[in-house]
């Protein structure tokens, strides 16, 4: 249903005249498929992270070209979709690798339960009484498909690229080798928006933008924020490093690098939110 909806908001924005490139996470399917991996270790040899990413990447790519090329098709708009499986160059000192902080998989209601199902695993409380495995998340340096994701952009393709933020990768002795890591989708959208040389990043996400104090009865919604009132509250440390913290980052990278505007909103507003109608609003 939600994919259902998501895609339906996407084909939206491109019968309102939009050129868009789409990034997605991985989340709860990548530690999924960790999970049955730990599972049936002593039936079927274990897959790599960076394989589960590529494998997760390609069933969402699926999905989502398929669900949005048919709202496309229903509204007779002829824009092709075409999903990419898409590496990402990390940097193997990346100090990610030795802090993990990147939550996959399901929720479990304490650090017994999550202990219990990834025995061998760091987990972290993402929330008060709400735990999940973390592993690391490195930041996206390039896009190895970048080239291939121009000729698509130019020629008018919705492409559906870096899914998960991309498979990690290093270049050194010998070409590219894969990583044990789950990017995170807004770094990775940063980097994609900025090569293809878009002018507004917009992430969604399952909240209506950023707060200060969210969960609190002193929460409060930000509207709109300058590159220096984001960077003011990531210092200021209000913004989880698992969640609204990276996709705060990565609005600031895109205005770092160029980019005209971006904006974190919900899922279902993602209309609105390309016009600056909702959601919280970066400008330089």
């Amino acid at each position: 249903m939600l994919l259902d909806q998501t895609t339906a908001e996407i084909a939206a924005l491109v019968r309102a005249g939009h050129r868009i490139a789409l990034v997605h996470g991985n989340g709860p399917q990548v530690g999924a498929l960790l999970f049955r991996n730990e599972l049936a270790h002593d039936v079927v040899p274990p897959s790599p992270l960076d394989l589960l990413d590529a494998e997760s990447q390609g069933e969402l790519g699926y999905l989502i070209q398929q669900r949005l090329g048919n709202h496309l098709s229903s509204s007779r708009i002829p824009t092709p979709v075409a999903g990419v499986v898409t590496q990402v160059l990390v940097d193997v000192t990346d100090a990610a690798f030795t802090a993990p902080t990147k939550p996959i998989g399901p929720f479990y209601a304490s650090e017994a339960d999550a202990r219990g199902s990834v025995p061998d695993g760091a987990i972290a409380e993402i929330a008060p009484g709400r735990w999940r495995r973390v592993v690391a998340s490195p930041r996206p340096h390039a896009i190895v498909e970048l080239p291939a994701l121009r000729v698509l952009w130019d020629a008018g393709v919705i492409s559906v690229a870096c899914g998960g933020g991309g498979i990690p990768v290093t270049n050194g002795e010998g070409g590219l080798r894969g990583v044990p890591a789950v990017v995170d989708r807004g770094y990775a959208a940063q980097v994609l928006a900025i090569g293809l040389g878009a002018q507004r990043l917009v992430i969604l996400t399952n909240v209506d933008g950023v707060f200060t104090g969210f969960g609190s009865p002193q929460q409060r919604p930000l509207h709109r924020l300058t590159a220096a009132e984001g960077r003011q509250l990531l210092a200021d440390g209000q913004l989880p490093a698992g969640s609204m913290g990276p996709k705060v980052q990565a609005c600031l990278d895109f205005l770092d690098a160029g980019g005209a505007s971006a904006v974190i909103a919900a899922v279902p507003h993602a209309v609105a939110a390309a016009r600056g109608a909702t959601g919280t609003e970066f400008v330089p």
